[in-house]
């Protein structure tokens, strides 16, 4: 690699958009984790596909690593130039290229992030669902294959991107998919980039579906005795086919967290978030359905509103859980893992969590979207205390570990890139090769991303 030679050439094409300031390097050496502080050699501010595509073109001159970034919210390292090299910085390339009402879909650039496109889109009757809780870009968005609160009506990113735009690792620019709802014409290359985390290719306009915006939505909350009676309940709302737009468990510790955090009084139980999507006879059927099945488990008091008030203030204040959990330690940074599992294990999974966590002497809340079988620990630790880091990998090892047991998978939606690489070979067996050889064969260099997700040298 000759990063001086590449970072003059690429000068010559952004100018001051290149840039090599020390604020610049240290913001992109950071992570929303605990993976250490890891600068770029280069930042490149870029405005357009052409000039994604030449700066590619100039790395690979000069063997040069190349890390896509949107807003940073990633939660294993995805986004960490951990090869040095140039950091694509996308926040720059943020519009809307055109939208498509009447077909319910719309092309963005990547660095728009979710709550800037709803906003633009409200006019228009239409939303886009997918809801990750952290306000992130469309792209990184993609190149996760992220999910969220949504998914268990909704799906996930791979479910609701059409076609995409793409920069290969030697600088050539192709087009995936169409704006049709469905094709039979060759390799689906679209799914293939879409979680493939920058490793394969750099994404630089998506197609996603639309849904119209429901003619009204209610909001619901439900404490329980334990876990166990909270997850049967949704078992059973999920087998009797309600279509719940949202349905989040939180834990007692979690709930603790979020009181304390958001200046709220809820009994520290464990409880269910839910909400509901539809007119306004279903919606309210919806919950009805709902308040008799959470009776059947013996959950307490179902309060449900339609008011956007009251609405808002229950999801800010789950969509704030990450910094609720590190609020029940200051100055501990979190050790957030996630596990999926198939939705009949789900009460044993979390409660062996929860055990285990407390055997450990750690903090660990959890929240999931458990209508899709996923929740997440934030395992709360002291950045400069190397043994009780040791003893929070220990516990999201173990937690990985029985996913995997009981046919599940290592990560629902955080994603693999340096965190979760060490499962992949358990998980997948000889794919985990196959997925090795379609990097070679994409990127001989190795140059996009890389150091994750495959192991090629």
């Amino acid at each position: 690699m000759n990063i001086d030679k590449a970072i003059t050439e690429m000068q010559a094409v952004l100018g001051d958009r290149l840039s090599t300031k020390k604020s610049d390097l240290d913001f992109h050496g950071q992570n929303e984790a605990y993976y250490p502080f890891t600068p770029p050699d280069a930042v490149a501010f870029v405005q357009s596909t052409q000039e994604v595509s030449d700066i590619v073109k100039i790395c690979a001159k000069y063997d040069c690593p190349i890390t896509p970034w949107g807003v940073g919210t990633s939660l294993e390292g995805h986004a960490l130039p951990i090869k040095g090299g140039v950091t694509i910085d996308f926040s720059q390339m943020n519009k809307i290229v055109e939208i498509y009402n009447e077909d319910l879909n719309v092309r963005v650039q990547p660095g728009i992030t979710r709550e800037e496109l709803n906003a633009e889109l409200r006019t228009t009757g239409l939303f886009f669902p997918i809801d990750p809780g952290a306000n992130a870009t469309i792209g990184g968005m993609t190149a996760t294959r992220a999910s969220g609160t949504t998914a268990v009506r909704y799906g996930t990113m791979k479910d609701n991107v059409l076609a995409l735009e793409v920069v290969l690792a030697d600088g050539r620019i192709i087009r995936t998919g169409t704006r049709a709802k469905k094709s039979s014409a060759g390799y689906d290359l679209t799914r293939l980039m879409v979680g493939s985390e920058g490793t394969l290719g750099i994404i630089t306009e998506i197609t996603l579906a639309l849904q119209g915006q429901p003619e009204a939505t209610a909001a619901a909350i439900c404490d329980f005795p334990d876990v166990e009676s909270a997850v049967n309940t949704v078992i059973m709302a999920v087998q009797m086919g309600v279509p719940i737009a949202r349905i989040e468990l939180v834990d007692a510790m979690m709930i603790r967290a979020i009181n304390n955090y958001s200046k709220l009084d809820m009994v520290e139980t464990p409880h269910l978030f839910m909400e509901f999507h539809g007119s306004e006879a279903g919606v309210g059927e919806q919950s009805e359905t709902m308040k008799s099945i959470t009776g059947e488990f013996g959950g307490g008091a179902f309060q449900w509103s339609t008011k956007v008030e009251e609405r808002n203030r229950l999801w800010a204040a789950r969509h704030n859980a990450y910094p609720a959990a590190r609020g029940l330690k200051p100055g501990f940074t979190g050790l957030t893992t996630d596990i999926c599992v198939p939705i009949s294990q789900l009460a044993k999974a979390i409660g062996d969590s929860e055990k285990d966590i407390a055997d450990s002497g750690l903090l660990g809340p959890i929240l999931g979207h458990v209508g899709d079988g996923n929740y997440h620990a934030t395992l709360l630790v002291d950045p400069n205390d190397p043994d009780m880091i040791a003893t929070a990998k220990g516990v999201a090892h173990r937690m990985a570990e029985r996913a995997l047991a009981v046919g599940g998978t290592v990560t629902g939606e955080h994603g693999v890139g340096i965190g979760k690489m060490k499962y992949m070979a358990a998980e997948h067996g000889d794919g985990w090769s196959v997925m090795a050889d379609i990097k070679r064969a994409l990127d001989p260099q190795n140059i996009l991303n890389p150091g994750k997700m495959v192991q090629v040298n």
